[in-house]
């Protein structure tokens, strides 16, 4: 693979050995870093290693979020070709806005990947917002050094995958030192890091005052260096409190070998959480014990081989430091289970999972199907219907999920020979899919997703797996559908839009004839784009979840298509005679779908345009049409969501 990877904090030579790690492996990586960049609180200048491939590049400003890099050197390596590239910068920095502004002016449709760690979910002013926004959309991966912040990406609209990678170290420079006992009378507590408030030094000072037999050594720099110097004067510590300054790269291992416990006791504020801890790594690759609070990623970087205690408790951190420091088990135990976790965060582990990534971006070793695909069908009752569907499928692998939990439903499985599976509860179409993808007959197999009251053959199904299996970038495929009396429903459309939604209102609906996605009652996925793009939305209830999967797979650069020389048959809404309900939860997945993708004001506009076009037909129309209109105009106004809302309630438990 051929990867350029951007990241303004290669300028640091360590952080660059994930790029060594991907060479070794045989790839060729190009990076980019900014030729200076403030590290620790104090300025490091790019220096590459002989032979080394990174370009440096000026940059302007110093934020990581409010800089951006000269766009010249970009625009030439943009220019050329790439397998990946690897912007390991936030979604909602200017300089990742920059670098997706020109890859588009390239017209590259190369793959990227952005990196994040924020851990608070945080609401962006605008432009930062919509620039974030369009990031997550058309990212392939993001990833994450805490799981928060994959989580808060996926809540963002991500539309590709957040993969959790770590923080590396280099074991061969953090490495133990001469066994050092537990200490008798004075145990030496270090700190390693920035000197701020949020970093709860003041709270470690405050522990150290409360034990006399704990010594402090501080290693770092930050604005809070003053106050911590005054701090340290003070009676209840002096003496034995030691600020050492900024300890190079070089002198870290040594200063970590020296300590009896290192102590991260950061705080929990409303702007700022810890987002890994890489001092937790390094010094448990040095064989010294860690204390840190039980606040952010630290939990999770520890993970049981350190003590937590609750952030800002100055005595809770002070008896575990004197624990860690003087008990002989204790910290031996810690010792043993601190080393085998450092092992889990070495270049070689997180290198490799960056290569895993890139290679899954790539679509590298693609999933080989089996003959046939696997049909999944998600039944609500009606087990007359679902027996007309299923006979037709006689050797086929076939999977029901019974959303309705019916007797009938597994009656018709049992008699067909056809797996059934009952998940417990109707958390609508979309859950019950997952259910279905989540325990699959071939896991490695194209999944037909089919409603129990259409009807398609085997011979439609494989015409349908050939058709899809003849393009690599087709990521779903559907049959032309006709309903019992023979009449052909229209199956592909356009991705619904607040511009699409305005043209509809002026009754100009007939000129949007793009085919973007095909709807989901009869609908053939590619094992591949599943693997990419995941499931379906669960928080669509029912309508618009094929419509979302379909949109987040575009974005990822896969296509749909209509496969007209197929047909099946399709009663459409036979699973159920309540059309208020139907009506609701499809406007609902209206509001849900665009609010997702177009933002607030996006769903406005519809909302604005739906409104007044629901409004000028009650005016024009007569009778059923006329009512239609008003019905619509009445949801609108109030909201879709909450009606759908208010409907739920007055379901009850």
């Amino acid at each position: 693979m051929r990867i350029l990877r951007i990241s303004h904090s290669g300028s640091v030579d360590a952080w660059r050995e994930r790029e060594r790690v991907a060479r070794r492996l045989g790839h060729q990586v190009t990076s980019v870093a900014a030729r200076e960049w403030d590290e620790g609180g104090r300025p490091v200048a790019l220096a590459p290693r002989p032979g080394e491939d990174v370009v440096g590049v000026r940059t302007w400003g110093r934020h990581p979020a409010l800089f951006v890099y000269d766009p010249r050197p970009l625009w030439r390596l943009l220019g050329t070709h790439w397998d990946v590239i690897d912007l390991h910068e936030e979604p909602f920095a200017l300089a990742t806005a920059e670098v997706l502004m020109l890859r588009a002016l390239r017209r590259r449709r190369t793959p990227f990947c952005l990196y994040s760690a924020q851990n608070i979910d945080k609401r962006y002013p605008p432009p930062f917002r919509w620039l974030e926004r369009w990031a997550l959309r058309h990212a392939s991966a993001v990833s994450v050094c805490n799981n928060e912040a994959g989580r808060i990406v996926t809540r963002k609209g991500l539309t590709g995958r957040a993969v959790r990678i770590g923080l590396g170290i280099d074991p061969e420079h953090f490495q133990t030192g001469p066994h050092r006992p537990p200490a008798d009378e004075q145990v030496r507590v270090g700190y390693v890091g920035r000197l701020a408030p949020h970093k709860g030094v003041m709270v470690l000072l405050d522990a150290i005052g409360r034990e006399p037999r704990l010594q402090l050594a501080i290693a770092g720099a930050g604005p809070q260096a003053e106050l911590l110097r005054e701090r340290a004067r003070g009676d209840d510590v002096r003496g034995r409190v030691e600020l050492v300054g900024s300890v190079d790269y070089a002198d870290l291992p040594e200063f970590y070998r020296s300590l009896d416990v290192l102590a991260v006791p950061s705080l929990v504020t409303d702007g700022w959480l810890e987002q890994f801890g890489r001092v937790v790594v390094e010094a448990m690759a040095c064989g010294t014990p860690v204390v840190a609070s039980d606040s952010g990623a630290l939990p999770e970087v520890t993970r049981g081989a350190g003590l937590l205690v609750p952030p800002g408790d100055a005595g809770e951190l002070a008896r575990a430091l004197l624990r860690a420091g003087t008990d002989p088990a204790l910290s031996a135990t810690m010792r043993t289970e601190g080393l085998a976790r450092a092992r889990e965060f070495s270049w070689e582990e997180i290198g490799g999972r960056y290569v895993e990534l890139y290679e899954w971006m790539t679509r590298s070793g693609p999933i080989v199907p089996d003959d046939d695909p696997e049909v999944i069908v998600v039944a609500y009752h009606c087990p007359d219907l679902l027996h007309r569907s299923l006979t037709p499928l006689s050797g086929l692998p076939v999977t029901v999920v019974d959303n309705s939990s019916d007797p009938e439903v597994r009656e018709v499985c049992r008699g067909l020979g056809v797996r059934y599976l009952d998940p417990g509860r109707n958390g609508g179409f979309a859950a019950g899919v997952n259910h279905g993808l989540a325990d699959r007959l071939r896991p490695d197999a194209d999944v037909l997703l089919l409603n129990p009251d259409a009807v398609i053959h085997p011979d439609g199904v494989r015409r349908l797996h050939t058709a899809l299996r003849a393009r690599p970038d087709l990521a779903a495929v559907g049959p032309r559908q006709v309903d019992d009396a023979g009449h052909a429903g229209r199956v592909a459309w356009p991705f619904p839009t607040p511009w699409g939604a305005v043209v509809e209102a002026l009754g100009l609906g007939r000129l949007r004839r793009r085919e973007d996605y095909v709807i989901g009652s009869v609908l053939l996925l590619r094992a591949e784009a599943l693997a990419q793009v995941g499931g379906l939305d669960e928080s669509f209830f029912l309508y618009a979840e094929e419509t979302d999967w379909a949109r987040r797979a575009a974005d990822l650069g896969w296509r749909h298509a209509l496969v007209p020389e197929v047909t099946a048959t399709h009663v459409g809404a036979a699973t159920s005679s309540d059309t208020s309900r139907r009506d609701t939860h499809f406007h609902a997945s209206q509001e849900r779908y665009h609010r997702k993708h177009f933002g607030t004001l996006g769903w406005q506009v519809v909302r604005g345009a739906v409104i007044a076009g629901a409004a000028a037909r009650s005016l024009v129309l007569r009778g059923d049409r006329a009512d239609a209109a008003r019905d619509r105009l009445r949801r609108y106004v109030r909201g879709p969501l909450r009606t759908e809302a208010r409907m739920t309630r007055a379901d009850g438990p």
